[in-house]
């Protein structure tokens, strides 16, 4: 999407006030929440993704999942919407700089300070996995650590939405040199997918490298499969060896032999901090046998002592171990045979594979007759709440484009609907917990302000819809906020009767003050008004008018005067009497 202007105001609540930085996803800005008055983060997604169903609708649940986590160690997400034709969230606006600033400003890193960030590190990982939450994108360039060394991780959930970009060039080279050895091969990821990235992060931390390095994605990614990590001591670098132990526990292969949860990995970077603070190389392996034994260890049945082989003494290997060394590749050629035998085998036996037809974002009725026509006669469905429209195929497995036998099942997630939520009740609520209750409720708000005489400036006068109304999750309502009594706008009365004038202003609400003055206009008639006409005043101000008292005095008769001229004196006075 064009970049947002400054100023711009996003879904009526979010001023933009600047740009912090754009990733694979998203542009981030740095916006006024109009609302409630605080700084927050804007992620906005860019449009190219927002045309994906299936993307939006990953978005979308992840970034729900995401704001459920409250933590110290947790970015905080307030809020998720739609503006402009694209998606975005409302996070947390932290000042500080990502762990990746920090290592190239300063790796390698002080140890205490690696054992600091990785505990927190942890136990924000740890809290997410209790939550049924897994990150999947585990790197610096996703925690932030502020001056005095407190770290946050940030989008919690929210790159499983991009899982599917995942070979983009750029955005997959910073991610492939974190990435597990199962999400390389497409595997399923848990949490210990999560604490391996973070094993890698605190390789490089403490040496200010990363493990494994390559000229492009798939080269590092294979080398997260099948190579060793390199020792973390050397060229004049000396880690405490307990501590390498407990990060190179983390980097094993096979998920089962990695630390399984982020308190137990926590608590092994605790245990090291006695022995880094007296031993700045370290102490004898013996002395942190016992240390080890009383913490949950990566998930084997061997002692931990048997991880230390990641930094051994260098010593020349016996002749037996020479010759097996010699016997490598006649059993690795004999491996490789026997393998491509069993491939061989596996595609002449196996029934004809069709491409699966696309129907994400399809009507149900639409996508079961596209998959029939496809050959796939059996489809499986499962229902979900959504905010997607009734009806419609939020996923399918398998994922389109995937080769399937035309006797395999399809399964299809359906979307319910957002589901119903009923309109609280706010009323003489002040503002900022009005729009809380109705945000908790799961909608989304927008205030007008509305004049009462009733309700106290600021507190909330009513909804619409009103209370009580069942409507969408996540829609939109207003919010009345009292204005206060209305002004009211002063009329015209001059020219008019004084009963009239009187009349006029009282049903406007406002008082009336009368005076009396001479005028050749008829008595009684309103010759001036103050305030004038179009003055603003509150209910119940006063108006003066002015009315006319007529031209002669009370008690006094017109009469007519005859006409006199060229009479004589006598005859005039006779007819003037």
């Amino acid at each position: 999407m064009t970049e947002v202007a400054v100023d711009s105001v996003v879904d009526g609540r979010y001023r933009i006030l600047g740009r912090i930085g754009s990733g694979g996803m998203a542009d981030v800005y740095r916006a006024e929440d109009t609302h409630l008055g605080r700084e927050v983060a804007l992620k906005m997604l860019h449009r190219r993704f927002a045309q994906d169903a299936e993307f939006v609708e990953r978005f979308r649940r992840e970034a729900k999942s995401a704001a459920g986590l409250q933590h110290p160690n947790v970015v905080g997400v307030f809020d998720r919407g739609e503006y402009d034709g694209t998606y975005y969230i409302a996070m947390e606006c932290l000042q500080g700089r990502t762990l990746k600033e920090v290592v190239v400003d300063e790796a390698p890193i002080d140890q205490l300070r690696v054992i600091d960030l990785g505990v927190q590190i942890l136990q924000a990982a740890g809290f997410a996995h209790r939550n049924g939450v897994i990150h999947r994108d585990f790197k610096p360039h996703n925690v932030i650590v502020d001056d005095g060394g407190h770290a946050k991780v940030t989008d919690f959930g929210i790159a499983r939405a991009g899982a599917s970009e995942m070979t983009e060039t750029g955005s997959i080279m910073g991610t492939a040199q974190y990435l597990s050895p199962e999400q390389a091969q497409g595997h399923p990821v848990t949490a210990a997918s999560d604490l391996y990235s973070i094993g890698v992060m605190l390789y490089e931390l403490l040496t200010g490298r990363i493990p494994f390095e390559g000229d492009s994605a798939v080269s590092i990614a294979l080398k997260h499969l099948s190579a060793p990590p390199p020792p973390m001591s050397g060229d004049g670098l000396a880690i405490e060896p307990n501590l390498e132990s407990v990060v190179m526990g983390a980097l094993a292969k096979d998920p089962a032999a990695r630390w399984q949860t982020g308190e137990d990995f926590a608590g092994a970077l605790e245990a090291c901090r006695p022995y880094v603070e007296a031993h700045g190389e370290g102490a004898p392996l013996t002395q942190s046998t016992a240390v080890f034994a009383a913490l949950p260890g990566p998930a084997t049945d061997r002692p931990v002592t048997e991880v230390r082989t990641v930094a051994p003494v260098i010593t020349e290997p016996p002749l037996e171990e020479a010759h097996h060394r010699r016997r490598w590749p006649a059993v690795a050629l004999a491996l490789l045979v026997l393998a491509l035998i069993g491939l061989m085998a596996y595609a002449f036996s196996r029934p004809e594979q069709v491409d699966v037809p696309k129907v994400v974002g399809l009507n149900v009725t639409d996508a079961r007759e596209r998959l029939d026509k496809a050959g796939f006669e059996t489809v499986r469905i499962e229902r979900e709440r959504s905010f997607a429209s009734e009806d419609s195929v939020l996923r399918q497995d398998p994922d389109p484009g995937e080769q399937a036998a035309k006797d395999d099942p399809v399964t299809l997630a359906i979307s319910d609907g957002p589901g119903k939520v009923r309109v609280p009740s706010v009323r003489n609520l002040p503002e900022e917990r009005a729009f809380k209750e109705l945000e908790k409720a799961d909608l989304k708000v927008t205030a007008d302000p509305q004049p009462s005489t009733e309700v106290k400036k600021g507190f909330a006068v009513g909804t619409s819809p009103g209370d009580g109304t069942e409507v969408d999750r996540r829609s939109r309502v207003r919010l009345f906020v009292s204005s206060g009594p209305e002004r009211i706008t002063v009329p015209n009365v001059v020219g008019l009767s004084r009963e009239s004038a009187e009349s006029r202003l009282d049903r406007e609400g406002l008082t009336v003050q009368v005076q009396v003055q001479a005028s050749d206009k008829p008595k009684d008639e309103v010759i001036a008004q103050s305030p004038g006409e179009g003055s603003k005043l509150d209910a119940g101000n006063r108006v003066t008018i002015t009315v006319s008292e007529g031209t002669q005095k009370e008690g006094t008769q017109k009469v007519g005067v005859p006409d006199v001229e060229g009479l004589a004196e006598g005859d005039a006075l006779r007819m003037l009497r």
